[in-house]
């Protein structure tokens, strides 16, 4: 597997399918749990017909962690690429939350407060490039 961060402007020529959140509160970093698995991850999901990465954004941080108020900003565009399936495009967010309420009971169990990231991840490939460029994008932001 491969994940690869892009910088240049390759929104407008690739196919977004799915968004992910990394959440903030409190200089914790939160994470969920679902229902199904033992691991943690970011919040996310596909984007659907019709819809903005934004918009899908937004969706998926309320309903998988139930945020309720928050701030939430593009970090990057990324792709994963599996053996010789086609790259798969995603766009990566960084949401910092005022307030939760209760999580939609839909996919999630529960959400967890982090100072780092847990060994018991969902995507071990994937999310702590994430985490990563989270972490970059915090402190150029912290530098503006």
């Amino acid at each position: 597997m491969k994940v690869t961060i892009h910088t240049d402007a390759v929104e407008e020529v690739v196919s977004l399918e799915y968004v992910v959140i990394a959440v903030r509160q409190d200089d914790q970093w939160v994470l969920a749990r679902h229902k199904e698995r033992s691991t943690w991850e970011f919040a996310g999901g596909h984007i659907d017909s019709g819809e903005s990465a934004d918009a899908a954004a937004a969706r998926e941080l309320y309903e998988e962690t139930g945020a309720e108020e928050f701030s939430i900003m593009p970090v990057c565009i990324y792709s994963v690429a599996i053996g010789g399936v086609p790259e798969s495009y995603g766009k990566f967010y960084l949401a910092d939350v005022i307030r939760f309420g209760q999580i939609p009971q839909y996919e999630m169990a529960e959400i967890r407060r982090f100072t780092d990231l847990p060994e018991e991840l969902t995507y071990p490939l994937i999310v702590p490039v994430l985490w990563a460029e989270a972490k970059a994008f915090m402190l150029q932001a912290w530098r503006s």
